[in-house]
């Protein structure tokens, strides 16, 4: 069949009229889906058809089907997860990525998504003041942006044990200590998993969640051979900010590299209301951050960048005689991270950096921090509300008595529908967490989630009578 534009023109006019409507909806629904797994399965059951289907059809069916079961993350009242909605420019952008359908992997091949993705690392670095030299790749997300940052320093302290992890493998190779803070979170235990090092061992942490420097100091004392240091910006319940500028001093004097997981918090980086809590930030070997937190581009779009280039080439670089290369000495968007072939992630982040600009991107992290602080006050006035710890960036975890109690509270949240906020344990506690990560949450959604924690403690409160 000759390729046609025209082919596409009756689903991608159901596309839209179908992602409009969601779109309209998404203020005013409840948050959470209507219909849950089981009703959902059952939705789509069935044989393989047998014939080929109109694609309008398709997609009409698509949506129809799907929209009971979807969660309005889009929401200015979702605060379940770290989870950023999308902004108008970052959406549409995505929308031509999937169409113009680019292989984000070589520069020859498809020039202008490689040079979208630079002048999109450029900006990065340029907005949270880390080294013009580094280089930016574009991941799926922050685990596997944890996974190149964690990567690139095994290669690089081995490299300086005398060990080629590349030639000669792990087999044999000499053991890589990794001290991270209490309360790493998991998606830098799952890369350290998947690059053969192993559990690593946890320095103690502050009541904020913050890793100690006295303790790390201790920790290092112990340490012999190659080193590797986590740092985190931003812990997942309390939104706190390790000590970097003592904490990469420490792990630098001892040979270390050292690797920020800064997933959401990474962004406070870009408004000088967070310079002295991340004061040394740019000392640091490698970080991690996902675009789709805290500056709200749709999902798939980790960022990973590695200080010296060289580094994370070492690392991922791959060479084959079917690759065209530019000529030019530059490296490839496949030499930065994990995957030969890719879709263009990084143009919906140019997109949303163009859109917004520097001030538009400091107002949005601010916005979203003053939403929180706004939340916890609003909360904390409430019967019975505990605000478990210091509201600092966009993160809130609350208590409502016994952990019985705030279990039964979080789950009448939940059933209530108007927001979502999820359950979690936090300093040996049962809590609700909140993280404020919308681009579109404003005053009204703070109130009514105010309402929403409101009713559900009536709620229990009448369970319990």
């Amino acid at each position: 069949m000759p390729f046609t534009a025209d082919e596409y023109r009756a689903p991608l006019a159901q596309a839209v009229q179908h992602a409009t409507a969601w779109l309209d909806s998404v203020p005013t629904r409840p948050v959470k889906p209507r219909e849950g797994i089981d009703e959902l399965e059952s939705a789509f059951s069935g044989s393989l058809p047998e014939h080929p289907s109109d694609p309008a059809a398709v997609v009409d069916e698509l949506a129809r089907l799907a929209e009971p079961g979807l969660m309005a993350i889009g929401s200015g009242r979702f605060y379940g997860w770290v989870m950023g909605g999308t902004l108008p420019a970052a959406l549409a952008s995505d929308w031509l990525v999937s169409a113009w359908d680019q292989n984000g992997g070589l520069r020859y091949a498809t020039p202008a998504a490689a040079a979208i993705e630079e002048r999109a690392g450029a900006w990065l670095l340029e907005l949270l003041g880390l080294p013009a030299t580094s280089t930016v790749g574009f991941t799926t997300g922050a685990t596997m942006a944890n996974f190149v940052g964690l990567a690139a320093g095994r290669g690089a302290v081995l490299e300086a044990a005398g060990w080629n992890v590349n030639r000669d493998g792990l087999t044999g190779a000499p053991r890589i200590t990794v001290l991270v803070g209490g309360e790493v979170h998991s998606s830098v235990e799952i890369a350290l998993r998947y690059l053969g090092l192993g559990e690593p061992t946890r320095v103690p942490s502050d009541e904020q969640g913050r890793i100690r420097p006295d303790a790390l100091a201790e920790a290092l004392t112990t340490v012999e051979g190659p080193l590797i240091v986590a740092l985190q910006a931003g812990n997942l319940h309390s939104g706190a900010f390790d000590p970097m500028r003592e904490c990469i001093r420490l792990a630098h004097e001892h040979g270390g590299w050292v690797h920020v997981d800064g997933a959401f918090g990474l962004w406070a980086a870009a408004s000088p209301r967070w310079a002295e809590a991340l004061d040394g930030l740019g000392g640091a070997d490698s970080w991690a951050t996902d675009a789709h937190k805290t500056l709200n581009v749709p999902y798939d779009c980790g960022v990973a960048i590695v200080a010296k280039p060289g580094d994370a080439q070492s690392a991922f670089s791959a060479q084959t005689s079917y690759f065209i290369r530019d000529g030019a000495g530059i490296a490839d968007p496949m030499d930065k991270v994990p995957e030969l072939s890719r879709r263009a992630r990084g143009i919906p982040v140019w997109a949303a950096l163009r859109s917004l600009g520097r001030s538009g991107t400091v107002e949005l992290v601010e916005g979203l921090a003053a939403n929180a602080r706004s939340l916890a006050e609003g909360l904390s006035s409430l019967p019975g509300v505990e605000v478990l710890n210091d509201v600092v960036f966009t993160q809130i975890s609350l208590a409502f008595g016994s952990d019985e109690r705030t279990r039964a509270v979080t789950r009448a949240v939940i059933a209530d529908g108007a927001v979502w906020m999820s359950g979690s344990a936090w300093a040996g506690r049962d809590v609700l967490r909140i993280s404020v990560s919308n681009w579109s949450t404003d005053a009204t959604d703070v109130a009514v989630s105010i309402d929403a924690v409101a009713r559900a403690i009536a709620t229990v409160d009448a369970e319990e009578s």
